[in-house]
């Protein structure tokens, strides 16, 4: 019988509706269009509601979250009986059994507003979700009509229970909290189900009025609406008087949750290669390849349509941060960038796992700013040549080290590059030629190969910034268009752990809430360089450190190896090397390049690789 009144409700609305002329008729047709399209424009609050995203480092604590808005759906089965009790009791006691909107509160309205300067409500628990939904919380008659059509609805597209569990994790709590599960953690940092009745009763005090009673800003005001909610349970008879008197007498301690902000420069790593691995999944990365320049935009904005869902359905990246290393890493840098302006980068691999344990993206790096060690590539100089010279010759050739090449001054077209100190030298080994950085060496071993043969070796690595462009003589001493990273540079010298290259990563997995896996790198392992290359490499890069360029460097590892690099006018100072635990790049320089020859003799490079290495 109720529920034929409801019909006949909406129904004697719709000339009241006429009445009040075209702003109704914007609203009706509104809810025309709501009704045609019911399916796709009610979706659950999941969708609905940006949720946190996750980081979580090897040890699997969480390290840093990203969100705007804290948000943690419960089921309505997972919420303390109590929950349900204190929001039906105090704003819908007829919520099991109206059909969306309740006539008889409705009328008690209308006559209590109409006899006072005061509103009230008579709104539903269906008819709160709409609004907080569908509609603004603009106070006309007209919105209210279209509001109980809305309402209607919603109830024959969902069970009660269902709407109640919407409702509970819909709810406004203040300081950007949705949800009374996202409430309790806020404001207790605790679980829901690990509240008392009187915490459960203080947050649910703040719906009501999100601003009035802001726990944070006003926790009297808030204080004193827990007390009157707590009055109905026992009104209710859900609680005794007795039980009342000491529930509101307990003790209020809030304990706010702060954003877990840790270990920037690696959080903003992970987020940048977050994207990447949704663009190789998507297929997006490959696509791009071959893309048009009008086709890149629209892969572009496809892609950010791919991350932005992502981000906002509450996900966990698990990485492969090394916490301790990470800070331990950072004060190091910090401490041995003592000249204004001096900055540095550096990325350090686990040889064992070939993932990213410590990044430094800049001194004093703040989350988000310029990303030094993937987003700041700078000529390499010599330490691109293991790659792009001595790696490939050994590989293509029956060289070894003891084997002869000319020093002299060697010229391909115009480009004649000349030695460090403008020093001349005449017939050296390779490992003298490669120890001391001979570049008139190199490139006539580079000009040998050429630069087809070199470039299939180059291009099986991660150079996002190295293009056709590049490849030149010059790129023979590291003389590139852009450059490259030092997460670029210590990537592609995994190569020489044992021959074969997995590339680098911070992001083991990504999950969902429930842990179900969405995105994960596939296992790539692919042999580049042979066995016995591996070990003159080696041998060389232990050699640089032993007598050549790199003495000055020092481990506690049973290997070291590296190599140095310095480019034109000493703008750029470089360190690419390995020990058996960690493979590390560093960089240090100037953001606009500028001569560091004055402070060459500091080695303030070689300080950092050592002690981010050992």
């Amino acid at each position: 019988m109720k529920q034929l009144f409801g019909y006949m409700f909406i129904l004697c609305c719709l000339p009241v509706i006429l009445f009040f002329g075209r702003a109704a008729w914007v609203e009706l047709a509104a809810a025309k269009t709501y009704e045609q399209q019911i399916e796709a424009a009610i979706v659950l609050p999941e969708v609905k509601s940006p949720l946190p995203v996750t980081l979580i480092d090897r040890d699997g604590q969480i390290f840093s979250e990203e969100y705007v808005e804290w948000s943690q759906p419960m089921a309505l089965n997972d919420m303390p009986e109590l929950v349900k009790q204190l929001f039906l009791s105090s704003e819908d006691t007829n919520f099991y059994t109206h059909l969306g909107f309740d006539v008889s509160a409705i009328a008690r309205a209308v006559v209590a507003n109409s006899a006072s300067d005061t509103t009230q409500g008579g709104s539903t628990i269906t008819q709160q979700l709409v609004r907080m939904r569908y509609l603004s919380e603009e106070k006309t008659y007209e919105r209210k009509l279209v509001e109980l059509f809305y309402a209607y609805e919603l109830e024959q597209k969902y069970t009660k229970d269902e709407i109640l569990q919407m409702y509970l994790n819909e709810m406004y709590f203040s300081n950007q909290v949705y949800g009374i599960g996202a409430a309790a953690s806020y404001y207790f940092d605790r679980e829901l189900t690990e509240l008392t009745l009187a915490e459960t009763a203080f947050i649910a005090a703040i719906p009501n009025n999100p601003s009035l009673y802001d726990p944070v800003r006003h926790f009297d005001n808030t204080k004193e609406r827990q007390e009157r909610l707590i009055d109905t349970l026992a009104n209710y008879d859900i609680i005794s008087q007795a039980e009342a008197v000491t529930h509101k007498a307990e003790q209020i301690e809030l304990q706010i949750k702060a954003k877990i902000q840790k270990h920037p420069a690696y959080s903003t790593y992970v987020l940048q290669e977050m994207k990447w691995l949704v663009a190789e999944q998507t297929g997006i990365a490959e696509k791009l390849k071959t893309a048009s320049a009008q086709e890149k935009k629209i892969l572009e904005t496809q892609l950010k349509q791919e991350v932005d869902e992502l981000l906002h359905a509450g996900i966990m990246i698990h990485t492969a941060l090394a916490p301790e290393k990470q800070l331990q890493d950072e004060a190091a840098i910090n401490s041995l960038l003592r000249i204004d302006g001096l900055q540095a980068s550096a990325t350090v691999i686990d040889n064992a796992t070939r993932e990213i344990v410590s990044i430094y993206g800049g001194k004093d790096y703040a989350k988000f700013d310029y990303h030094r060690a993937f987003q700041g590539p700078r000529q390499p100089g010599s330490a691109f040549k293991p790659l792009s010279v001595y790696a490939p010759y050994f590989e293509t050739t029956q060289a070894n080290p003891s084997s002869i090449v000319s020093g002299a001054q060697y010229c391909v077209g115009n480009f004649c590059p000349e030695n460090y100190g403008r020093i001349v030298y005449g017939n050296v080994s390779l490992e003298t030629a490669f120890k001391q950085s001979i570049n008139t060496s190199a490139l006539r071993l580079f000009d040998k190969m050429g630069t087809d043969t070199v470039f299939r070796y180059i291009d099986q690595f991660q150079f996002r910034s190295v293009t056709q462009a590049d490849h030149t003589y010059a790129a023979a001493l590291g003389g590139l268009t852009y450059g490259v990273t030092t997460l670029e540079m210590a990537d592609a010298y995994t190569s020489f752990i044992d021959g074969y290259y997995t590339p680098a990563r911070s992001i083991r997995k990504i999950t969902d809430l429930d842990g179900e896996v969405l995105y994960k790198w596939e296992e790539e392992r692919e042999e580049i360089w042979s066995a016995s290359t591996v070990t003159t490499m080696r041998h060389l890069l232990n050699e640089v450190v032993r007598s050549g360029t790199g003495a000055g460097l020092y481990s506690t590892s049973d290997y070291i190896g590296a190599k140095t690099g310095t480019t034109n006018q000493f703008k750029d100072f470089w360190l690419a090397g390995l020990t058996e635990d960690y493979t590390t790049a560093v960089w240090i320089g100037y953001d606009t390049p500028a001569s560091m020859e004055r402070i060459e003799k500091s080695k303030i490079h070689f300080a950092i690789f050592n002690a981010i290495t050992d």
